[in-house]
């Protein structure tokens, strides 16, 4: 696997895209459940089938892309709205990342880190991959100056706390669905989804200023946009604030549903806490 990664990771992104683009059709021609789920999350949230699958690709891409980002050379990175992150750490505020299934998510932390981890590095929360030789090696991509990992534990949580009360940025995707009793149900594009209360609970821990901000995918393999933006102070009621930050994902995904995930399975049951 860390062969074909590292091989792959030569080819310039471009190259990749396309590839990716190939691979996502792949999936959305040979797996019916793939496609009735992309299909019917689209409708969903009151997409035309056309967008859902302008979606098939980028999805395809999100998964090429990986071993350049991982393993290669740096790509091209703009931004828009670092100057929230800017004033956020000039007042001694910690950051508060939450990043949706949108675009390229990798990219969000690894912009952050080479461009402000050097003072505040930023930390993530990270569930292992399940196959050891993907585990092992996504452990050691992340391995990166001003990017530390977290766990998906109590350690974990607490780490990020820490993080933020030292005046660093901490990295969340909020629309990922978390374990039995560690969310709560709230709409998302109008039906409920189990929606993590850990964003609102780190957004309370000492002085943090909440951003949202996603990575663009910029076409024809010409790099990424790192878009940035404050979010309204969050309810303290956990049910109210899941609501909050669910609108204010649609928010983004509005502004780019063609890159979306809208395989991704957000509105499934939660899983059992281990």
């Amino acid at each position: 696997m860390h062969s074909l990664f590292r091989a792959l990771s030569w080819l310039p992104l471009p190259a990749l895209h396309a590839l990716g683009w190939v691979l996502g059709w792949a999936s959305f021609v040979f797996s019916g459940r793939y496609r009735r789920r992309l299909l019917a999350h689209a409708r969903q949230a009151g997409y035309s089938t056309g967008v859902a699958l302008s979606s098939v690709g980028e999805a395809g891409k999100l998964v090429a892309e990986l071993p350049r980002l991982w393993l290669g050379r740096p790509v091209r990175v703009q931004w828009r709205g670092a100057e929230h992150i800017e004033a956020a750490q000039a007042g001694g505020a910690g950051v508060l990342f939450l990043t949706p299934h949108l675009g390229c998510f990798e990219i969000t932390a690894q912009a952050y880190a080479q461009r402000f981890g050097a003072l505040h590095p930023m930390t993530v929360l990270f569930r292992p991959a399940r196959q050891a030789a993907l585990r092992n090696l996504v452990a050691h991509a992340r391995m990166r100056p001003g990017l530390h990992t977290a766990p998906t534990t109590l350690a974990g949580v607490k780490q990020l706390i820490k993080a933020l009360k030292a005046g660093d940025a901490v990295g969340l995707l909020p629309d990922q669905v978390p374990p039995v009793g560690q969310g709560v149900w709230a709409p998302f594009f109008g039906r409920d989804a189990y929606t993590m209360t850990l964003s609102a609970r780190l957004a309370q821990s000492g002085h943090t200023q909440v951003l949202v901000s996603w990575g663009e995918r910029l076409s024809w393999g010409r790099g990424f946009r790192v878009h940035v933006r404050p979010l309204d102070p969050l309810d303290g009621d956990a049910a109210l604030a899941a609501r909050q930050i669910n609108q204010a994902m649609e928010t983004l995904v509005r502004e780019c549903p063609a890159q979306y995930l809208w395989s991704y399975d957000r509105y499934k049951s939660p899983p059992p806490s281990r």
